[in-house]
């Protein structure tokens, strides 16, 4: 047995597709995973205890967009399956390449630490035993963002003085807590329109507040999975034109979202990450949500809004993301300020060769393609198929990256990391094709 020269923090979607592609290499490697199953984020009551999963989850992606080319999802799937198959089939992508036996459970890394020409690696046994430290040439970073709740901050005044309950989505599971309930859902995105929904079918008010509009995106379109009209050829017109096709076929099969009562987002569509949700519209429709501005102060049970409205709530559900965390990596190696990581095209740290990051990304689209993808171009690099561009053409398009950015999405946290599906898989393929060439020279 070869001594593993690689290092995987996480066996979730992004974990399992490097274990994949580095075994399918003869790359020895560790996987390691803080619970006692694979499939992280997407598997409900995950005891690794960062799973956001509520029991109602579905995938907002089509199977179809969302499958490794590796391993399909079988057909028999419904074309938005829910956590729990999809759980399944992280499952048996593991156990059809065989790769359980890789992956040492229960098991968290706590440091990591540049020495020399790699990386000395603490793990410590959530089962007890003392913390051992290991020497790996590369490390890969796979540990999820979606498991950090981030509160509003500054919180809102008067909110410590709340008499009712104040929980954020990641710790949402069922519906039962808001029966009966006058509930207050802050957020507008994905999370927040589910909950949001399942509340309106228990409590007794479900209220929904948000900073800014969004352009609502169904899950159909014409009978068709919204994801797969995407995916045709006009994924290859300009950006421009995709937004007004977008928007046409927005506004023909749902209308104006302002009918409905939402405000007018102040973006374009595809200028954001998209909110989806096939039940929303029709609960606000039917008067079983109510939509209200952002919070501006809290007065005991009652909340005061931006617009100077108010209304008293027992519950109030904070849907306003997450922080992007690396607790086994010190602020010398890593920052994240405002969930921003510096990283060469999305994966490589430019000041630390052999330290990679896999699903640090936040697509129009679903992340496990384009980790696969980051897979093969790591695998690449680490058995010297391909070749890293200098720190300073790493640093360039760092750069351009950042600038394209703050012209192409909204400024908000939830936005550092936004990327085009089809654009960024054609990126990695052309790195890798010129990673190669520099490979070979």
């Amino acid at each position: 047995m070869h001594q593993p020269q690689v290092c995987i923090i996480g066996a979730g979607s992004s974990g399992i597709t490097v274990a994949q592609v580095l075994a399918s290499r003869g790359v020895a490697f560790d996987c390691f995973e803080a619970g006692s199953g694979i499939g992280g984020n997407w598997r409900y009551g995950n005891d690794n205890e960062m799973s956001s999963a509520y029991e109602s989850l579905h995938i907002n992606t089509s199977r179809q967009m969302m499958e490794y080319a590796a391993y399909p999802m079988p057909e028999s799937l419904p074309d938005y399956p829910d956590h729990r198959q999809i759980a399944q089939y992280f499952d048996d992508y593991v156990d059809h390449f065989g790769l359980r036996d890789t992956i040492t459970f229960r098991t968290e890394v706590t440091r990591v630490a540049p020495v020399g020409n790699g990386y000395e690696v603490t793990v410590r046994s959530r089962d007890g035993g003392e913390p051992e430290t290991r020497r790996y040439r590369e490390v890969v970073v796979a540990n999820g963002h979606h498991w950090d709740p981030r509160w509003p901050e500054p919180s809102f005044p008067g909110a410590d003085s709340f008499p009712g309950t104040q929980l954020h989505a990641h710790y949402y599971r069922t519906p039962e807590p808001l029966v009966d309930k006058r509930v207050l859902v802050l957020g507008i995105g994905n999370s927040a329109c589910d909950i949001a929904v399942e509340s309106s079918r228990v409590a007794r008010s479900t209220d929904l507040a948000m900073r800014r509009g969004a352009h609502i995106l169904p899950k159909y379109m014409f009978g068709i999975p919204t994801d797969r009209l995407t995916d045709s050829p006009l994924v290859k017109a300009p950006l421009k034109v995709q937004q007004t096709v977008m928007a046409g076929l927005l506004r023909l099969s749902l209308g104006k979202v302002t009918d409905y009562g939402l405000p007018e987002p102040d973006h374009a569509v595809l200028h954001a990450h998209p909110t989806v949700s096939q039940d929303l519209l029709s609960r606000l429709g039917h008067g079983d949500i109510t939509v209200r501005p952002t919070i501006d102060r809290f007065e005991g049970s009652k909340v005061f809004f931006a617009d100077g409205s108010s209304g008293e709530y027992d519950v109030v559900v904070y849907c306003t993301g997450y922080k992007v965390t690396f607790p086994f990596l010190g602020d010398e190696v890593v920052r994240a300020e405002d969930n921003h990581v510096e990283l060469y095209r999305r994966v490589v740290h430019p000041d630390h060769p052999g330290l990679y990051f896999v699903g640090l990304i936040q697509p129009l689209g679903a992340i496990m393609p384009l980790a696969e993808a980051q897979a093969e171009w790591i695998g690449d690099l680490v058995t010297a198929a391909g070749r890293l561009p200098s720190v300073r053409e790493m640093r360039a398009q760092i750069a351009s990256y950042d600038q394209a950015l703050r012209k192409r999405f909204v400024a908000s946290k939830r936005h550092t990391m936004e990327v085009d599906f089809h654009a960024y898989r054609s990126e990695i393929a052309r790195e890798r094709k010129e990673s190669r060439k520099r490979a070979r020279r």
